[in-house]
């Protein structure tokens, strides 16, 4: 059974199947923030949506990282750093890549167990 969570007209920000959830690209609210901020906001997004799916970050299985600015870098990792379970950390891949809006710092897709 597929389960879709805060579905849209265009797409649902999570989707469960097989064992799995997917999370769809999340981007912050505070558009102006600071890479910090953004990141934050993402990850605080991506750890909801993952609870209403029914499972938490210690079961993820991988997260793509953007950034428009690859020299964000180190100051998303510090965050992002203190978030991730260190003790079950993903597989993560980060990549320099222009985003929909020129005031986004960061978008992160995700992927967990149930």
């Amino acid at each position: 059974m597929i389960q879709r969570f805060q579905k849209g007209s265009r797409m649902s920000q999570a989707v469960a199947y097989g064992g799995m959830v997917y999370i769809a690209g999340q981007v912050a609210d505070t558009r102006k923030g600071t890479i910090e901020v953004q990141t934050r906001e993402v990850l605080a997004k991506i750890e909801a949506l993952l609870a209403e799916a029914g499972t938490d970050k210690s079961r993820l299985v991988a997260v793509n990282v953007f950034l428009p600015h690859i020299t964000d870098f180190d100051a998303m990792n510090g965050v992002y750093d203190a978030w991730v379970d260190r003790n079950e950390p993903p597989a993560r891949a980060c990549t320099e890549a222009r985003l929909a809006d020129p005031d986004l710092r960061v978008e992160m897709t995700a992927i967990a167990a149930l």
